[in-house]
């Protein structure tokens, strides 16, 4: 039988694309609304120079999977992505706090 759940495990490290097929990342982690019990947004790294990531939130919301190709798209572009919050490796980010706005629709503010 065919349903659309799916472990959090097998999303975590699925690639991420843009809607023009450039390769935006991988998602990290899902962050879950404790209270809702719904996904709010994936956070999404991004390869960088010397081994080093960033760490970027969309909502969940604005990714499709494309079971093709078995990626997410968004129609984010990586420019819109850096506009964002993000955190670098090792640093301190609270991925719970959402009281910050951002230009871009996508990220947690919608």
């Amino acid at each position: 039988m065919h349903h659309t759940m799916v472990p959090s495990d097998r999303v975590e490290h699925v690639a991420v694309h843009s809607w023009d097929g450039a390769k935006l990342g991988i998602i990290e982690r899902l962050m879950l609304d404790k209270v809702s019990g719904t996904v709010a947004y994936a956070v999404i790294k991004t390869g960088g120079l010397l081994g080093s990531h960033h760490h970027y939130p969309i909502l969940w919301s604005a990714l499709k999977y494309d079971a093709k190709r078995q990626v997410f798209e968004t129609e984010l572009t990586m420019r819109e992505l850096r506009a964002g919050p993000s955190e670098f490796d090792d640093e301190t980010f609270d991925w719970g706090d959402r009281t910050r706005s951002y230009p871009h629709p996508h990220y947690w503010t919608v």
